[in-house]
């Protein structure tokens, strides 16, 4: 299989595991630390790839399950792939529809040989097994795409934990002979580690998958309703598990918190739909704490919403005028708010990886979250 990924690690902080690289893809460089804006449907919501652009995000997510049932993979590869079906011209990560099967659990029914299901737009029936999840993501043609997996559910017991895992495991070794066999379109695969929130499986499946040498690795299973204690532990410990020399991407973990933190347990990759859900719900990140933009208190507030922060948001309007259009129910709110959240989070991993490459990581996180927590959040009741 010719792989065009390449990874550098440019440094490490000498005070903790964090980490700066960089990424050399078929549609470009990403630096790392890197935020991922979440775009199922291959489209982030409320915002366009311009804007997107504008505010500095060098790669985003789809979904392999969602576009599979809706265009379809025909169409996309019609177009001549996702890239340049959604004119996008960076690059793309696909998850593989693991999370979706785990989500949409009560339409499905998953076996050693692979999930059978329901779709949940029109009933239709389907069977996704390790190698049709490669071809449906080779066909859709991001430059990552992840292995087919179990996402554990929470809470499990040890056993079913083990059995999943142990799923996931021999998946992976279909997912990666598949891919080699199909040898096309220069797409990285990576494997994704599971286990629960056992510690000794987590340690069975990154040894099981680091030995067959992915050329990157996911932790996935994480943010399914645990604990934010077990998420964070679960996190410190597999990641130095992983190979040095490989990128690591922690799947659908994306609070400004939980990001630095895991940034500083040595992870490299991150996405998550909560800035950008956050944000149409009103909700937005500021650099003393989150600020609930439907509150009273912002309507007579013609100050910026973060003094600090040059988004197209915060340079050209007031949180009163935000505030207006939330309670108005004007779509640009919509759009403002969302612009707004997916820059912070996009710059606060750059602003995290020039720390790294500084040295001063651990200093940078700490004065961050003092500053986040100023105002408690302001997220007090309208």
């Amino acid at each position: 299989m010719r792989c065009e990924m390449q990874f550098v690690l440019e440094g490490q902080d000498p005070a903790c595991g964090a980490r700066a690289g960089r990424l050399m893809l078929p549609h470009g460089e990403v630096p790392t630390p890197v935020f991922m804006p979440v775009g199922t449907q291959a489209a982030v919501k409320a915002v366009g790839q311009d804007d997107l652009e504008k505010i500095g995000a060098r790669m985003v997510l789809a979904n392999a399950y969602h576009l599979y049932l809706r265009p379809g993979v025909d169409i996309i590869a019609a177009a001549g792939g996702i890239h340049a079906f959604m004119n996008w011209p960076r690059p793309i990560l696909t998850d593989s529809g693991g999370f979706q099967v785990f989500s949409l659990a009560e339409l499905n029914k998953v076996t050693p040989q692979g999930v059978a299901f329901q779709s949940h737009l029109d009933g239709s029936r389907h069977f996704f097994t390790p190698e049709k999840a490669i071809d449906v993501q080779i066909g859709i043609g991001a430059d990552i795409i992840m292995c087919f997996d179990e996402c554990t559910e929470y809470p499990a017991t040890h056993d079913q934990a083990a059995d999943s895992m142990r799923m996931t495991l021999g998946w992976a070794e279909r997912c990666l002979r598949h891919w080699k066999e199909r040898g096309a379109g220069g797409q990285a695969l990576f494997g994704i580690v599971q286990g629960g929130v056992y510690e000794d499986l987590r340690e069975e499946c990154a040894a099981a998958l680091a030995a067959m040498d992915f050329p990157g690795y996911a932790i996935g299973g994480v943010s399914v309703g645990e604990p934010n204690e077990d998420m964070a532990r679960i996190t410190a410990f597999t990641a130095p598990l992983l190979p040095q020399d490989k990128p690591r991407y922690l799947m659908g973990v994306g609070s400004p918190e939980d990001m630095l933190f895991a940034i500083e347990q040595g992870v490299d990759m991150f996405d998550c739909v909560m800035p950008t859900r956050n944000a149409r719900n009103g909700t937005l990140f500021t650099s003393t704490g989150k600020v609930n933009i439907k509150n009273a208190a912002h309507l007579r507030d013609f100050g910026p919403l973060d003094p600090a922060c040059p988004c197209p948001a915060c340079r050209r309007h007031t949180r009163a005028y935000l505030a207006h259009l939330y309670r108005s129910g004007e779509i640009s709110a919509l759009r403002l708010n969302t612009l707004h959240n997916l820059f912070f989070m996009v710059k606060l991993a750059a602003a995290a990886r020039d720390a790294i490459l500084r040295g001063e990581y651990a200093a940078f996180r700490r004065a961050f979250l003092k500053a986040y927590s100023t105002n408690n959040g302001g997220t007090e009741q309208a």
